[in-house]
């Protein structure tokens, strides 16, 4: 797992399949926030991860999954078992990640089942932890971190993704909802969706963010000027 930082308070933390993101409230002694978990097994190398930025695992209180394909949300329940991490996610996705249901399957482009058969290649097999608790989330809430992290319901690429927006940092998470070209950062909708309809609605209404910092569960985040980026994206 790569860890970089983006900003003195926003570290990215790359998997071989999907990324999270690291936010530190206030000094460098504030509260931590996890924004997704990676797949099944990144509980631990998120943990040494943490520890190798000179803070305890503890610190971390919450993990919010912006949705719940297992590159996102499979070490949620084994990073929150650490030190007692709320797990938040949307109320549509929450009964897949608990266990309860199963996650309806993306809607393939032709072209996309190559890029999905690769990419699963890559997750490791079982493992998964549940988490002991989930916090659901309906959309609309302001949370309290990142000086109120505005949660924005996108269904389209799971019927429960959302994206967090930090207006006083300028930060936007999309989760998959968008990504980066793995060839030249292109900023672009995100694939294997339930309903591209929905996702260009939701690209588009992410656009009209006052956003200057894009972090995307997959490809490079745009670490400034990323409205303009979004925008071209959802209305090219």
């Amino acid at each position: 797992m790569d860890v970089i930082e983006l900003l003195p308070r926003l570290h990215l933390l790359r998997f071989a399949v999907g990324q999270a993101y690291l936010w530190r409230d206030g000094d460098d002694r504030g509260e931590l926030t996890l924004i997704d978990a990676g797949p099944a097994g990144s509980g631990a190398p998120i943990a040494e991860a943490v520890t190798a930025l000179g803070r305890d695992p503890r610190d971390v209180r919450r993990i919010v999954l912006t949705h719940f394909h297992e590159d996102h949300a499979g070490g949620a329940g084994e990073f929150a078992a650490f030190g007692g991490a709320e797990v938040l996610v949307h109320r549509l996705d929450a009964p897949v990640v608990r266990g309860e249901a199963p996650g309806p399957p993306p809607v393939f482009e032709d072209w996309e089942r190559p890029l999905y058969e690769q990419a699963a290649k890559l997750l490791p097999e079982g493992g998964f932890v549940r988490p002991a608790q989930v916090t659901e989330l309906a959309g609309g809430e302001v949370l309290d971190w990142g000086g109120g992290a505005h949660v924005v319901h996108v269904p389209g690429h799971t019927h429960g993704s959302i994206a967090l927006h930090l207006p006083e940092h300028g930060v936007l998470f999309t989760g998959d909802t968008v990504a980066a070209s793995p060839v030249d950062g292109t900023v672009i909708p995100g694939v294997f969706n339930l309903d591209r309809s929905q996702v260009s609605a939701a690209c588009r209404r992410l656009a009209e963010l006052d956003t200057d910092v894009a972090c995307f569960g997959h490809g490079d985040p745009v670490k400034r000027g990323a409205a303009g980026a979004l925008r071209a994206m959802a209305y090219a």
